[in-house]
């Protein structure tokens, strides 16, 4: 398996993002981060660069809904860093309203910054991994990708729906190829993201659930349950089971 020594994380400023560059510099990795709060950029880097002293981390300023800025910011980690190893596409939201009910522009927030915008995502990592002849893509999905879901998550879950898709049509495409794509399911991991959710089964905190995600990852996998247990055997189950029962259980 090829070492993959320079990382790129999209929505790095927090949560998920925050939380795998800091294992993945722990881990010695070179890393490209970007976000739209550039002042919690700074502080990361600063934060990594003393803990890791042989590291180098690049930052740039990202709104991922700034389609021509995704592409320009990913060509520059490149010019910067020489070359790009892996690409996360992280950066999300969780904002949502049940269909119907006044909330248009939300889901249309939502549905534009998790699918457009990692389409964006996508698109950039691809140029530059198809000039490379070789590279990492990481989609993060999430294990509401899997079937449908309800009310506030209805959006959301189809636009994790949508990503796993698009990486999974790359992912045949790359067949026999040097690129590989990978597929992250997450459940829940305690983030700004679901804070205020109150039915959070199984959920794990944010050191546990970004070192899970990073072990995922490293094993380049064409999809990943996070925390494997019990994500794995409830995702089979949530794919077959009747939608009264999925309804239930959501």
């Amino acid at each position: 398996m090829p070492h993959r020594k320079t990382i790129l994380i999209t929505g790095a400023s927090s949560g998920l993002g925050m939380g795998m560059a800091r294992r993945f510099a722990a881990m010695g990795r070179d890393l490209a981060l970007c976000a739209r709060r550039l002042d919690k950029l700074e502080a990361l880097k600063n934060e990594l660069e003393q803990a890791h002293p042989n590291i180098t981390v690049a930052i740039q300023p990202l709104d991922v809904n700034n389609y021509e800025q995704v592409f320009e910011v990913f060509r520059a980690f490149k010019a910067e860093l020489g070359q790009l190893d892996r690409v996360i596409v992280n950066a999300g939201i969780g904002k949502g309203q049940p269909l119907g009910t006044g909330h248009f522009h939300a889901n249309r927030q939502t549905a534009e910054t998790n699918f457009v915008a990692a389409l964006a995502q996508c698109e950039a990592a691809m140029e530059i991994f198809r000039e490379q002849n070789s590279g990492h893509l990481v989609v993060v999905s999430s294990m509401s990708a899997l079937r449908g879901l309800r009310k506030n998550i209805n959006t959301y879950s189809a636009t994790k729906a949508g990503v796993a898709a698009l990486a999974e049509g790359l992912r045949m495409e790359m067949l026999g190829k040097p690129i590989k794509v990978s597929t992250i399911y997450p459940g829940y991991i305690r983030t700004d993201i679901n804070a205020q959710v109150k039915n959070a089964p199984f959920i794990v905190d944010l050191e546990t659930g970004c070192q899970q995600l990073v072990n995922a990852i490293e094993k380049e996998s064409a999809k990943a349950y996070v925390p494997r247990w019990p994500w794995a055997p409830l995702g089979f189950a949530m794919k077959v089971l009747p939608l009264a029962v999925v309804k239930r259980m959501t």
